[in-house]
């Protein structure tokens, strides 16, 4: 049977998981607090199958589920389950309206699925149920993993630290192939995507605090102080020059300063200011010449603006670049390109400049992995209309924004549909 009819005969019903997306999008969680998150999760997991081995704690909330189905290839498929500070804005009945303390500073955040997680997990939820349903068909293992702290790159380290792969701790079996997916708002609904190494698909990101110090005062003895908001100002300005003047025209490079922070009332000059920033970058060598231009500019603009120490620089976090391997992105471009057509499949997508660290989870242990993407935040239809007017790039809101909600479905539907089309690819019966 092919894949095709294979899926049409052993689908599950989405309805139940559309109540279920809804319930994940009203409950977010934060990075590395994602306990109800992981529950509800492996709740679900249990209801489907006795069959599944079931693996819960893993580098915090981090959990899997095996599925051993005969001999065969281990594939691995992977969601990430975290949420953001954001306070949502979408209006949606299902909005989130949470609020957590935050971890890493104690304050009470809002919460939010801004990223798509919560639509990322339904889907391999419902991926798994097909899968279980499907077992006649194919032959190998499965293990359906799901993610915890992806948004601060430190989940999928954690998991791998904390003895994914371990015999002698968590003993999930080594894959041969590792597969992932993101809901993005750069297709339509219902259209895939992906792209093979050996160019990075998805970009390296490096965040760092640097605090800047300087010599508090009244703000009418100006120069009876150091003004660390003028140092910080400068080093804003400077910045910006990396990329114009620094990456050939022909690469890409982002650098982003997206908080300074300084004082607390508009009559004292505060000792220090601390900024905020992010980088990314498509390639190593550009990524450590990048990141050594931010330390100049930085230590001499302090120097310049005679700082009485040097500036401290703490990194926060970091992801590492996502190559898709060439064989494995081969395979799943063939089977998405005949599942979906090739009007609905991009083989070939551009790179993108968002961050993951699911490559993590196939690099620890030296296997190949393919990360897709797929749309979701308005239907073709909308997108079509949207592309001829020229509102694509204003009108349609973006990852980590508080009106970031994909519509329900044919998103669902396609995510479902390309995990297990995926997972088929290197487990389906040949005869």
């Amino acid at each position: 049977m092919d894949i095709k009819n294979l899926i049409a005969r052993h689908l599950p019903d989405l309805g139940p998981f559309e109540t279920l997306y809804q319930h994940f999008h009203a409950h977010p969680e934060l990075s590395t607090q994602e306990s109800s998150t992981a529950a509800t999760i492996a709740s679900h997991l249990r209801s489907l199958s006795s069959s599944l081995d079931i693996k819960t704690g893993i580098g915090g909330h981090g959990l899997c589920a095996i599925l051993r189905n005969g001999p065969g290839k281990i594939v691995l498929l992977r969601a990430d389950i975290d949420a953001l500070p954001i306070i949502e804005k979408t209006g949606l009945p299902y909005a989130s309206t949470q609020t957590q303390h935050d971890n890493t500073d104690g304050l009470v955040r809002p919460v939010m699925h801004a990223c798509g997680h919560d639509m990322h997990i339904t889907c391999l939820l419902a991926a798994t149920e097909f899968l279980v349903r499907a077992q006649d068909s194919w032959s190998g293992t499965l293990i359906s993993l799901f993610q915890p702290a992806e948004e601060r790159a430190l989940g999928a380290r954690a998991m791998v630290d904390d003895g994914l792969y371990d015999s002698a701790r968590h003993a999930v079996p080594i894959p041969d192939v590792v597969l992932g997916q993101h809901v993005m708002p750069l297709l339509p609904a219902g259209h895939t995507g992906a792209r093979p190494g050996p160019e990075g698909f998805m970009s390296a990101a490096d965040s760092f605090l640097v605090t800047i110090y300087g010599r508090g005062g009244h703000g009418s003895m100006p120069h009876r102080t150091i003004d660390p908001v003028v140092v910080a100002s400068s080093i804003v300005l400077k910045l910006q020059t990396i990329v114009s003047r620094e990456v050939p025209p022909s690469e890409v490079a982002v650098v982003s300063v997206g908080a300074i922070q300084a004082g607390q009332t508009e009559n004292v000059i505060s000792d220090e200011a601390t900024l905020k920033i992010n980088v990314r970058t498509m390639t190593p060598g550009r990524r450590d010449k990048v990141l050594a231009s931010i330390h100049r500019i930085v230590e001499a603009e302090c120097q310049s603006g005679n700082c009485p120490k040097p500036p401290v620089f703490k990194p926060t976090s970091s992801f590492p670049l996502t190559v898709n391997d060439p064989k494995v992105t081969a395979a799943i471009n063939e089977s998405f390109t005949t599942f979906f057509g090739p009007e609905h499949h991009q083989p070939q997508m551009e790179s993108v400049l968002g961050s993951e660290d699911f490559s993590i989870l196939a690099t620890a242990v030296d296997r190949p992995s393919c990360f897709w993407v797929f749309g979701g935040v308005v239907s073709e239809e909308e997108w079509n209309k949207m592309e001829n007017e020229d509102r694509l790039e204003t009108d349609i809101p973006v990852n980590h924004s508080a009106f970031f909600a994909p519509v329900v479905q044919p998103t669902l539907k396609t995510g479902v549909e390309a995990l297990a089309v995926g997972a088929l690819a290197f487990l389906k019966k040949t005869s």
